[in-house]
């Protein structure tokens, strides 16, 4: 795979999304040590855009990184699972009733055409990891602009953070209970209560939503030691 971009920040963007991606979709196992010189080989760039994604995907929780022996992709780990989806619901639900209190043409908007891009990945024919992954990013990013929408810049920043710790767990959920439709119709539900002002149906919706998911999580991690297997793709 070669990324050479002719724009330094479109090149350091692409890297760091390119490794973050082999990660969520167990390209790279948990544990695994990663090396700038191994990653640089599979990406086609230089080691210095892998150094700067590694220490980004470092403060996403993604990598770890060990005295004398580089970074690694972080393990699974069940107590922080818990944790950061705990402390999710509890501000997701904080920026879905601002959300609702400050919604405008300009943010419906925005919302609406995040579920007619699932809608449109939903309808191709022949579903690959690629499309798989762009609709794990566009969920995510709805996320992400319901926090925006709510106007309180440190909350969205605290969400943003929570989210990208998330999003391996979120993976294993769609890849391995197949919750793709699901995950559509509570998505869609929760943009039509937030867009209808309704405050209440849309924080029941997004708790709802992400309990679940957490509970889903929490059974795997308990379950399989070899859950890792469970969720690789077939590429």
């Amino acid at each position: 795979m070669c990324m050479n971009q002719s724009s330094p920040g479109l090149l350091r963007q692409s890297t760091y999304e390119s490794i973050k991606s082999l990660i969520i979709t167990g390209q790279i196992a948990p544990g695994s040590r990663v090396t700038e010189t191994d990653l640089s080989d599979r990406l086609g760039v230089s080691r210095t855009p892998i150094r700067e994604a590694l220490t980004r995907l470092e403060r996403d929780g993604l990598v770890i990184q060990r005295a004398k022996q580089g970074f690694a992709v972080a393990d699974f780990d069940l107590a922080k699972a818990e944790d950061v989806f705990a402390l999710r619901v509890e501000l997701e639900c904080f920026a879905v009733r601002l959300a609702c209190r400050n919604m405008d043409n300009t943010g419906r908007a925005r919302l609406h055409q995040m579920i007619a891009d699932c809608d449109a990945l939903e309808a191709t024919p022949e579903r690959s990891l690629h499309h798989n992954l762009l609709e794990l990013q566009i969920g995510l990013r709805l996320h992400h602009v319901i926090a925006e929408l709510s106007g309180n810049a440190l909350l969205a920043d605290t969400l943003n953070g929570l989210l990208d710790q998330c999003q391996i767990y979120i993976w294993m959920d769609l890849t391995r209970f197949d919750h793709w439709n699901e995950a559509r119709a509570e998505h869609r539900a929760l943009v039509d209560g937030i867009c209808a002002g309704d405050a209440e149906t849309a924080q029941t919706i997004v708790r709802q939503h992400i309990e679940d998911t957490a509970r889903n999580v929490a059974a795997l991690l308990m379950r399989r030691k070899d859950i890792w297997a469970a969720t690789l793709p077939r590429i």
